[in-house]
Parts: structure tokens; sequence; C-alpha cells
């Protein structure tokens, strides 16, 4: 080691070569045909990212028109299952685009792409093991996409879970609730659903009508308000049913009332409902049902409401 230093200090063979790998090194570095190499690479990497970012926006729009279309062609579908399936298009289009592009990428780079997904394939076997809830989640998300389970727009019950479908992918499912929270749920853990938008829905209404009023009365004035109803609501499905006495509570005697809507109406049609029942009723001086409070005295024995 002494011995080397010293050869160093005072020159030789040893200094001599190092002085020309240098002088080798920084020819190459100020040379002009490094800096045109590396503008090549640059501009071929842009270029691609270009392409991709392009094939992707023409691809979704191309789709977009394509289930626009759908009415024309000879395969019709429902457009709660359009929207989920060309959104899952779109998605898929993206991933392979960009999973495209990124191997050019490498390659550009003259990074060994077949060593690199062998070696993928190698790391994959090993921790395949790890990634069971990644494929229960990518299987499960193709039955609910192929078995049309739920779709995009429809309001469901799932995992807790209760809103709007945002978006069904492969993997998760994003789920609006009416608060405005986003829930983003593995598709591995839906495991039951319930779909509010598949059929029509019921609105069910609830009166409390006093003892003292005449119960066949108020059914009769009811069902006439039913009737004309439908003419002015083309929500409703039908002429809605007036079931009778549902309860007999302490007070007032309770009436219910159902009406067939479209799918997530019934909410809204349940608060037009009552409206139009109780302006009925006050028309024709019945009123609603107020808390009583009874009073008994022990020194005359009599009961006072």
């Amino acid at each position: 080691m002494i011995e080397y230093i010293y050869k160093l200090s005072v020159g030789g063979p040893e200094v001599e070569f190092i002085e020309e790998e240098f002088n080798a090194i920084w020819d190459r570095i100020s040379g002009p045909e490094l800096w045109i190499d590396i503008s090549i690479v640059f501009f071929r990497i842009v270029l691609i990212i270009l392409l991709a970012s392009l094939i992707v926006k023409v691809g979704t729009k191309l789709i977009s028109r394509i289930f626009r279309k759908r009415d024309k062609g000879p395969f019709r579908i429902t457009e709660r299952r359009e929207n989920t399936l060309k959104k899952l298009v779109q998605n898929t289009l993206s991933y392979v685009v960009y999973f495209t592009a990124f191997l050019m990428v490498l390659d550009t780079l003259t990074i060994p792409i077949g060593a690199l997904l062998a070696g993928a394939g190698v790391a994959g076997l090993a921790i395949g093991f790890g990634t069971q809830n990644l494929v229960r989640d990518i299987i499960t998300g193709f039955f609910i996409i192929f078995e049309d389970q739920f779709s995009v727009g429809d309001y469901v019950r799932t995992s807790g879970v209760e809103g709007i479908v945002e978006e069904i992918g492969l993997r998760t499912t994003k789920v609006m609730s009416w608060t405005g929270e986003l829930h983003i749920i593995p598709n591995g853990n839906v495991t039951q659903v319930t779909n509010f938008s598949i059929h029509n829905s019921i609105a069910v209404v609830d009166l409390n009508v006093p003892y003292e009023s005449d119960i066949a009365k108020v059914e009769k004035i009811i069902g006439e308000l039913l009737l004309e109803l439908p003419e002015q609501y083309e929500q409703l499905k039908a002429v809605p049913e007036m079931l009778g006495v549902q309860m007999l509570e302490t007070s007032h005697v309770v009436l219910r009332v159902i009406a067939e809507v479209n799918p997530m109406e019934h909410w809204a049609m349940a608060r037009i409902l009552r409206k139009e029942i109780k302006g009925r009723l006050e028309e024709r001086g019945i009123d609603i049902p107020l808390p009583r409070l009874v009073m008994y005295s022990r020194e005359d024995g009599n009961i006072d409401n």
C-alpha cells in the first residue's frame, strides 16, 4: 500500500492510466455525442408519454360514443348497466396503455425488460400468498359486474354503508352517502348487497286520526283524494291504496296509506302524500290529534281531560 502511494506521488504507469481514464470520461461528458444521445432518449420518453395520453383521451371519447349509440345497435343494455361497463372499459384502457408506455420507457432507457419481467414473475410467486385479499377483490369485482348485482347510479346498502354507487372497479367500489361522504369499499368485503334501484319503491304513510272522528268517513275522504293524485304526480305507478287501521294508540287511531312509485322516489312521495292528506282533512273539518293530559281529583272523584 505504501509502495502504491509512493508510485502515485512520484508518477508512473498507474498515474498515466488514471489520467487517461479521466481524460476519456471528460471527453465523453463534454463531447456532443453524449448530449445528443440524452436528448434523443428524453425526446422519445416525452413522445411516448404524449402518445399514451392522447390514446387514452381519444379512446375514452370513442368508448363514450359507442355506448351512447347502444339503442341503435343489435345489443341493447340498460342505462345503469351502460354507465358501469363504460367506466370499467375506460379504466381498463388507461391501465393497458400506461403499462405499455411504462415498458416502452424502460426499453428506451436500455433496461432489460425480459429480465425485469422474469424477476417480477419470481417475486410474484414469492409474494403470492400475501396477495390473497387482492385476488379475492378482483374476482369478486368481476362477478359483481358480470352478474349485474348493482351498477353505477344505484342506491345500495352494503358493508355497513348506504348510498349511491359512484364507481365500480375490479378491486374497489365507491359509494357516496346522501350526506356527501365517499366510501371506498374493497370488493372482497361486499358479501351482501341490498339494491334499492332495481324495482319500484313503496311509499308508506301513517296518519294519526282522533278517536272522536268517524273512521269510515275519514277513509272515504282520503280514498277520494287518492284517486285524484295519479293525474297530478307522474311518479305514481298506480292509485295509492288505503290499507285501513294500522294501530290503536292511546290517544289516536293510525291509518296507513301506501303508494307504488319509481325506484328511489318513495321518500319524496311520502312527504307529498302527508301534505295532500293533511290539507284535505283540514278542508273537511277533521283535526290532527293533539297530546292529552288526564287529571284525576281524589276529592270529587272526577276525571278532567
